[in-house]
Order: structure tokens, then C-alpha cells, then sequence
């Protein structure tokens, strides 16, 4: 969100503690509200500031972009801001009680008032939109994500991805761009992790160095740090949409036609068992998504997930959320449990986010035993793929059953699998959309209905065309008597739209 200017900092005196081990007891422990202790943010002559920098200018108002220019010029400012920060932080812990000290409002009221009393010990002479500027970046980095405040607020970064304090990635429009934004440390890096975890009651630390969370907004979080990873503290976050994307969105950015979403909508009225395969960041849960909003809001839907991102409008919806283990390591409840539960709440419609375990056991069940029209997503490399998965993942339940009745479940439960792909370019499309048609012999068979097929590159964007195969799909009768009215020549294989880059 700031960049830090290494010329003016490469001198920077160390910054006398003042007495600021004695604020929360000896040796600088954790204060009782949880506040990291003043010293793990004071910067030392030994340390090298990292550059950050601000959004680009047509992102930032005039005033904050003449605050950059004026933060980043060589005359000491960023010294200066430094002793702000540190005399701020440290009479921050002072005055903040331990009953306000989880209120943003307050939090942010207190910081207010410290800043402007430390700017006019300091005579430093800045412009209002200086001051603003110093301030946004103070609060960031005391009470917010640091670096990664800004870039949570960039509506074009769809993942934020930190690989060590010196060096973060974000993804835009499905492409992966490294941005000069950086942390102080591995210290700085593990504050922002403890604001992110300890409202969950969860902790990251050598003995528990991985963790799975979600941020207030919805937003997905991983994050590992040594010994298990080598470079220092990794974050990686999946942003969540403020507004779920619909069909017609999905056809707007080329990932579908029109005849596809019809045939789609027809086949989730039709109450088929659907699978959306893809592998990471193919836009499997944001398919789900939009597939879910075709069920008729008369029906009773549960839908499952690892980390609640599905956003379904109906009414009639019953979301529910595995549990990890807590600190101790009990009280975990996982997804196939959850599934066996949803068995036993009267539902329609089940909608699993991900089967990546035994709980596609208990999904094929379910889909076996009167429960039409379930949804799910399977990371896989395609169609064919996607039952092989399943097969190995039914196999993980620990319950010894032939590869053949594992197989006739499979091909009874499915109906229909649509694969998704993020291509080179960073778009990502509905490359393939097969049936599932039934097991001969050993082998269950498949039929390709829709395809998108590539036909070169052109100014760094992938040309091609989705095109139906030819085939009618078997179970266009059940569709039918359903009530869907499909067009006679929607599987004709005359049936191609380019993309028309």
C-alpha cells in the first residue's frame, strides 16, 4: 500500500525502547488483549525496509497521488513516519484497554488521536493528503493487513498469493503478476497471520504450521510457515465475489454459449446428477454457483462445503460448514459426515462444494438412493479422469468393495460431468460437457455432447470455437418429460460458435 524508500532508510538510527518492554511486562510478552508486543514492530538500523508501492495513479484520487509523491520524496519523510509508527504503536498498548481493544471503531478513534499528537510533536510539515496517506498506512499496518490491505481492496485481484515476506502475487483476470509490494520480515509476515487466525480461535505456530481459515468477507485463507516451508511464512487467498457471477456473465466472458447454458438449465430442471471437474482455479466453485441457481426455489436445498463460498439466492437453503479440529485436535466434523447428517434433513437438492474423500461414498449413496439432481466438484485433468478420481476417492473409505460395483454406482449416480479449464491466457471456458451413458463390461462409457476446440493463438489470446459433437445424449427423454423443450438441431454438429478474437 506505501513504499518504503531504502536510501532514506539505510541510515535510520535504532529507536530507543522508552520503556516499552515494561508496557506489558518483562520481556516484551503479549499483551492480555492479544496486541502484538511494541517491540516486534520497532525497525532497527540493521533492517533494510522492502518497497511497497501504492495502487497505479488511475486507481488513486489526485489528492492521495500528490500524498505518494510527497511520502516517497528523499528528505527523511520515511524516517520520519517510522517514529510516528513506533511512539503511535507504542502509546497505542498503553492506552488501549482490553475491553475496547477488540473494537475497530475504538481501535481506529485512539489511533486518530495518538497520530495527530505524535505529528505535531514531530513539526513535520505535510499536506493534508500526506497526512492522509500516513494514516491509511499506519492503521494498515497496526490494525489491518499491512501490504495486503490495499490489494484486499483492489476489485481486479481476484488471489493474493505471499511467498515470503519479499515477495507477493496477486492474480488478475487469470493471470499470475508479481507486485512490489513487500513485508518488513517473517515477524511482520506472522503479525498480520495472528489478526487473521485469532478471531477463529485458531493459532499457527511450529506446532500447528498449517491452517485453513475465512476472513469476514467470505475469503478463502492457507497459510504454512516453518519448518514447513522454507522460505518463511506463505499466504495464499481466494477473495470472495461480493456478487455472484450468472449465466449470462459466464457467456459474456466466452466461458459458455448461449445453446449450452439452455441445455444446462434444462438438465439441472431435469434433476440429473451433475459433476463440474477442473483442476486448481478453473472456476469449478463459481460453475457451481451458477448451475445451483437453476434449481426451482420451491425445493429444499443443503448445500456443504469445506469453506462456505457458494451463494445461492433461493430461499429454501440450509448451507452447511465441515469443522476442523481445534487445538487439542478434537471436535473436527468432517464433510462426509456432514453428508451422512444432510441424508436425515428431508432434502431435495445436495449440493457437495468439493468430494475430495471418502464422502464420495456417501455422495454416490445418496445420489443411488432417490436424491436426483445433486451437484458436486472433483479436481481432475477431464471427464474420463473425474470417475477415476471418484473411484480411487470411494476406495479411501475403507470399505472393500469390487472395482466393478464401484463402478456400476459411479455410472448409475452420474449423469452428466462438465469440465472446466483455466487456459494459458488466463480465460477460463467449459471445454467439455459429457455424458455419462452406462458401464459395458469393465468400462464406463462416456460420449462427448459439447466442446470447445482451440485453434491457435492470436495477440496473446486463445482462438477457438465450442461445438456440439452430434450426439444425443440418452437421457434427452427424461429432459424432456420433465418439461424441457430443447431445440432440434442443439446437438447438431453445424452447431459452432467461434470466440471471435
Amino acid at each position: 500500500m506505501f513504499e518504503y524508500n531504502r536510501r532514506s532508510r539505510r541510515g535510520l538510527p535504532p529507536v530507543e525502547p522508552n520503556g516499552a518492554n515494561e508496557v506489558n511486562g518483562a520481556n516484551g510478552a503479549d499483551s492480555t488483549d492479544g496486541t502484538p508486543p511494541a517491540q516486534e514492530i520497532r525497525r532497527s538500523s540493521g533492517q533494510s525496509a522492502m518497497p511497497v508501492s501504492l495502487p497505479s495513479s488511475s486507481s488513486v484520487p489526485p489528492s492521495r497521488q500528490q500524498a505518494r509523491s510527497g511520502l516517497n520524496r528523499d528528505d527523511g519523510r520515511s524516517d520520519a513516519y517510522s517514529k510516528i509508527h513506533d511512539q503511535v504503536q507504542r502509546q497505542l498498548l498503553a492506552d488501549l484497554n482490553v475491553a475496547t481493544a477488540d473494537d475497530p471503531a475504538e481501535v481506529r478513534r485512539v489511533l486518530d488521536r495518538l497520530f495527530n499528537e505524535a505529528l505535531a510533536q514531530s513539526d513535520l510539515p505535510i499536506s493534508r493528503g500526506e497526512r492522509s496517506t500516513m494514516f491509511d498506512r499506519l492503521v494498515a499496518d497496526i490494525i489491518g493487513l499491512g501490504p495486503l490491505e490495499t490489494l484486499m481492496q483492489d476489485q481486479t485481484v481476484t488471489e493474493v498469493m505471499v511467498n515470503g515476506p519479499h515477495m507477493i502475487v496477486v492474480e488478475r483476470n487469470g493471470v499470475l503478476e508479481e507486485t512490489n509490494l513487500r513485508f518488513k520480515d517473517d515477524a511482520h509476515v506472522l503479525r498480520i497471520i495472528e489478526r487473521i487466525v485469532r478471531p477463529l480461535g485458531r493459532r499457527v505456530d511450529e506446532s500447528s504450521p498449517m491452517v485453513d481459515a475465512r476472513l469476514p468477507d467470505g475469503s478463502r485463507v492457507n497459510v504454512i510457515v516453518p519448518p514447513l516451508s522454507l522460505i518463511g511464512p506463505c499466504i495464499s487467498i481466494r477473495k470472495f465475489a461480493r456478487h455472484a457471477l450468472t449465466a449470462d456473465d459466464l457467456v459474456g466472458k466466452e466461458a459458455l454459449t448461449t445453446e449450452m447454458v439452455d441445455f444446462l438449465r434444462a438438465c439441472v430442471d431435469g434433476a440429473l446428477n451433475i459433476v463440474v471437474s477442473g483442476g486448481t482455479s478453473s472456476g469449478k466453485t463459481t460453475f457451481l454457483n451458477m448451475l445451483s441457481s437453476f434449481i426451482p426455489s420451491k425445493e429444499r436445498i443443503i448445500t456443504i462445503e469445506d469453506a462456505a463460498e457458494l451463494q445461492l439466492q433461493q430461499r429454501h437453503v440450509i448451507s452447511l460448514e465441515a469443522r476442523p479440529a481445534n487445538i487439542e485436535g478434537l471436535g473436527a466434523v468432517p464433510i462426509r459426515q456432514l453428508v451422512i447428517n444432510s441424508l436425515r434433513m428431508r432434502p431435495d437438492r445436495i449440493v457437495v462444494g468439493e468430494c475430495r474423500g471418502p464422502e464420495a461414498l456417501d455422495m454416490l449413496q445418496a445420489m443411488n438412493t432417490g436424491h436426483d439432481g445433486s451437484l458436486t466438484t472433483i479436481h481432475s485433468n477431464g471427464p474420463r479422469d473425474t470417475l477415476t478420481r471418484v473411484e480411487t476417492m470411494v476406495l479411501m473409505a475403507g470399505v472393500d468393495l469390487p472395482l466393478r460395483a464401484i463402478r456400476e454406482q459411479i455410472s448409475a449416480a452420474f449423469d452428466l460431468v462438465v469440465h472446466l479449464e483455466r487456459l494459458p491466457d488466463g480465460t477460463r471456458r467449459v471445454v467439455k460437457i459429457a455424458e455419462v451413458q452406462g458401464l459395458e463390461g469393465d468400462t464406463i462409457v462416456m460420449q462427448d455432447i459439447f466442446l470447445f476446440v482451440r485453434s491457435g493463438m492470436r495477440e496473446g489470446r486463445i482462438e477457438g470455437r465450442f461445438t456440439a459433437t452430434g450426439v444425443r445424449p440418452k437421457f434427452v427423454e427424461k429432459l424432456e418429460a420433465a418439461g424441457a423443450k430443447l431445440s432440434p438441431g442443439l446437438f447438431s454438429a453445424t452447431n459452432r460458435h467461434s470466440n471471435g478474437w
